[in-house]
């Protein structure tokens, strides 16, 4: 008998396909589910809220202003960064809190962000509008940051799984103090591994006695998942000794 897809001959037990031709398509399968979710997720981020009726003031453009360029020039005023009012409160409740409500921002149609540089703001923007942006290692964890504080959880899980891509021997402890301190769980637990893999030489990293000074209960939690790890080697290796 001789397989539907790559016509090579097959065992009698299996039903009109090869074992590899089998496993290949159930990888296919998987991808193309992953896929059409990820295209739910998009099309559910970047759906727009109906407005309000009878419609409120600014309800065309709004000015978003970085306040941190401005702190860092005091000569040179903050460019303003233009965005649409139906996409801010359709994508951050934060945004939405603000504007739907008699709030300073919904009466004068200016936005303030005083802890985003003119370029993480674009950005910001740019991704409220397209679900997409550029990323580097630079301005992720400040992107993460912003879409933290104004509960655009996309673009936070955008930004933690870039920066989870990059975790490496020398910035996982950075990574694994950062995730902590914006809750990013797959980033933890990426910089946790990469550091309990590699205690003995990263513990005399100077990354590493800063964060003793600065946060013991971090490294308290750090010898605790590494002394938990080093258990369960041991009792693996006690197993298949005692099978042995």
């Amino acid at each position: 008998m001789f397989c539907q897809s790559c016509r090579e001959e097959y065992g009698s037990e299996e039903a009109g396909t090869c074992k590899e031709c089998y496993e290949e398509a159930s990888e296919t399968e998987e991808e193309l589910h992953r896929e059409i979710d990820h295209l739910k997720s998009l099309l559910s981020f970047l759906r727009l809220t109906p407005p309000p009726s009878p419609p409120p003031p600014h309800s065309g453009l709004l000015l978003l202003r970085s306040l941190a360029d401005a702190s860092a020039s005091a000569s040179a005023s903050p460019s303003p960064v233009p965005a649409h009012r139906a996409v801010l409160v359709s994508r951050s409740p934060v945004f939405k809190a603000m504007l739907d409500n008699e709030m300073e921002e919904s009466r004068s149609g200016v936005i303030k962000i005083p802890d985003a540089s003119a370029k993480v703001l674009r950005s910001f923007i740019d991704y409220l509008y397209t679900a997409e942006t550029t990323l580097d290692e630079d301005i992720a964890p400040e992107l993460l940051i912003l879409a933290e504080k104004y509960q655009v959880n996309h673009l936070k899980v955008f930004c933690e799984r870039y920066m989870t891509s990059k975790v490496n021997h020398e910035n996982a402890i950075a990574c694994y103090a950062f995730a902590h301190r914006h809750n990013a769980k797959q980033l933890l637990d990426a910089a946790l591994s990469l550091i309990i893999e590699n205690m003995a030489t990263l513990r005399e990293r100077e990354e590493y006695k800063e964060l003793v000074e600065r946060d013991p209960r971090l490294v308290v939690e750090l010898y605790e998942a590494y002394l938990c790890r080093q258990a369960n080697l041991a009792s693996t290796k006690d197993s298949s000794n005692a099978k042995v």
